[in-house]
């Protein structure tokens, strides 16, 4: 019988075996189960990461209790992370929730700021026995303009908030690319060089194979995906509904073969990750 587990115990393993764990949003019962069974096909660590959102109403509540039940039937590792989040008091109620990762986004105040605030999450986090994510620089949603990150400022942030793994802005955005990416290897291999945590790409969504290789031989440990995971889960949904028509089908029913056709794309991604 498994349980829950922090990212100490993936994420630092998966840096020096030159891999990444895939990180994946989840948003309900179908969204969870198909990143489960997607690991356990592939006998791979996942991440189940819930957007600070979702922690306004039950649905984080939720998430983490049905991610609970399962891990504690898997043989694989299982974290269950607090994407993005926005305050302490957010931290503190990811925690008494069960998660065992924590994220403070500080990425948009400057970077003393963003220091101060991290520091503070971090200690109420490791205080409770659970691991904390980071960012510096500022990875934008849509059409945003990137911040990037600097080595000289990921050494400066890690040695004064005591982090445990790193997001770093390198190129990438979150949502839809209008064109692909280019991400600033040479960049990211500076900042790999400086530190020895296990570093975390956002805006995994249309990242080419290639470059998300490249990106994980310089330390990146773990990928997040969630536009391209959650938008597949919608358009299945809504192909479904019109193959249908105007049939009653039980919703059950519909969601089955969304959910075969979405842990089949995970396991995909997380074999490209490994």
């Amino acid at each position: 019988m498994s349980s829950l587990v922090t990212f100490n115990q993936i994420l630092p393993q998966a840096r020096n075996d030159l891999r990444s764990v895939g990180a994946f949003n989840a948003a309900n019962l179908e969204t969870v189960l198909s990143i489960f069974r997607a690991a356990v096909r592939e006998n791979s660590p996942v991440i189940i990461q819930v957007y600070q959102r979702l922690f306004n109403d039950e649905r984080a509540s939720l998430i983490a209790a049905m991610t609970e039940r399962l891990a504690a039937e898997a043989d694989i590792p299982i974290a269950l992370h607090l994407d993005h989040g926005e305050s302490l008091d957010q931290i503190r109620k990811a925690i008494a929730l069960g998660y065992t990762s924590v994220m403070f986004d500080g990425s948009k105040y400057p970077l003393e700021k963003n220091i101060a605030l991290t520091a503070e999450a971090a200690t109420i986090a490791h205080d409770a026995g659970v691991t904390i994510e980071g960012e510096i620089g500022h990875v934008p949603f849509g059409d945003g303009l990137p911040e990037l990150s600097s080595a000289s400022e990921a050494v400066e942030f890690i040695e004064k908030t005591g982090v445990d793994v790193l997001a770093v802005s390198v190129g990438t955005a979150h949502g839809f690319y209008k064109c692909e990416p280019v991400l600033d290897i040479k960049r990211l291999r500076e900042i790999s060089q400086c530190v020895s945590q296990p570093l975390v790409l956002h805006g995994g969504t249309g990242v080419s194979v290639d470059q998300l290789r490249a990106a994980i031989g310089c330390g990146v440990a773990k990928i997040n995906i969630a536009t391209e995971l959650q938008s597949f889960f919608l358009c299945g949904v809504a192909a479904e509904i019109k193959k249908n028509g105007e049939a009653f089908k039980p919703v059950d029913l519909y969601f089955k073969p969304v959910e075969e056709k979405l842990t089949d794309y995970i396991a995909t991604k997380i074999r490209s990750f490994s």
